[in-house]
Parts: C-alpha cells; sequence; structure tokens
C-alpha cells in the first residue's frame, strides 16, 4: 500500500481510537475494494481513501443525534473526510469525489461511478451477515442478486456466502 493510502488508515484508525468494531470494518471494506478492483474498474486513490472513510461520520452521528442511521453517516461523513484528507495533503477532485461517495453510501443511484459501485460492493460483502440470515438460502441469493453492482462484487458474495460447507460437515 502507498504512503498516501497508509497515511489515511492511520488517520481512520486515530479518529475512531479504540472502537475497534469500526475500525475492522473500514479494514474488511478496504480489503474487499482491493479485491475487487482487481477485476473492475476504478481508481485505486479513490476507491481505498472512500473505503477507509466511508463510515468516518458515525462518531459525529452519534454524539449529534444518538443514532449512527445511514442517513445520518452520509450527512456527517463528508466534512470530518474533508478535513481528514485535506491535513494530509491531497487534492480537491479526490477529495470532491470521495466526499461525494460517502454522502450516499447508503443510497444507491445518488452517485452512478465506477468508483461508487467498487465501495457500495465492498460495503455489502462486509454488513450481509447483519442484513440477512445466511442460513436462509434463498433470502440470500435474493439479495447477492439484487444489491450488487459488479460482477466481481456477485461473484465474491456468491462464493463467500452461499459456496460454504454446510454446518455440521466438518
Amino acid at each position: 500500500m502507498d504512503d498516501g493510502m497508509k497515511r489515511i488508515e492511520q488517520s481512520m484508525k486515530d479518529y475512531f481510537g479504540a472502537d475497534r468494531r469500526r475500525i475492522d470494518h473500514a479494514l474488511r471494506v478496504a480489503g474487499f475494494a482491493e479485491e475487487i478492483l482487481a477485476h473492475e474498474p476504478g481508481d485505486r486513490e479513490v476507491v481505498m481513501a472512500a473505503a477507509f472513510l466511508h463510515d468516518i461520520g458515525i462518531r459525529e452521528a452519534e454524539r449529534k443525534y444518538g443514532s449512527s442511521a445511514g442517513n445520518l453517516q452520509e450527512q456527517e461523513g463528508p466534512p470530518v473526510a474533508r478535513e481528514i484528507l485535506t491535513s494530509l495533503g491531497f487534492g480537491e477532485p479526490l477529495i470532491d469525489e470521495v466526499c461525494a461517495i460517502i454522502a450516499s453510501h447508503h443510497s444507491p443511484g445518488e452517485v452512478d461511478t465506477d468508483n461508487f459501485r467498487v465501495i457500495w460492493d465492498a460495503d455489502w460483502l462486509v454488513n450481509i451477515p447483519d442484513e440477512v440470515s445466511l442460513d436462509d438460502e434463498a433470502k440470500l441469493r435474493g439479495i447477492i442478486g439484487k444489491v450488487f453492482q459488479t460482477p466481481t462484487g456477485r461473484s465474491i458474495a456468491e462464493r463467500t456466502y452461499l459456496e460454504r460447507p454446510a454446518s455440521g460437515s466438518r
């Protein structure tokens, strides 16, 4: 990982402090984003910055509203991300695009770019177990078929969540 992305990753970790759950989530999303980018178009710098910072608004949303609801993350995240990226010396085009992705990462259709689609899929890959029972294969297939926006994201979801060994068959 290049120095710029390492600095963004560290800034995210510093910002979340002892909140391992949020840090681990961002790191998992970044890992899936890297995997998707290996097969899908996208600007690596934008995608990885957005992956590390996509949930950066949670702390402010919880502080201001007592909630981490997606719409509040979208509202509170861009100013925090802008401050972090500006302090690290990133340029306006990257900052603007990362902030646009963060401002709609729970609202598909608001931003329609390759970079957004990679973040959307990477975040869903991490969040699927929170959204649907992994034991309900029909519902899981439906969610995977409906929500994923890249062929690679869909393929990873199918491999990860549908091609699992049956429980008890170890």
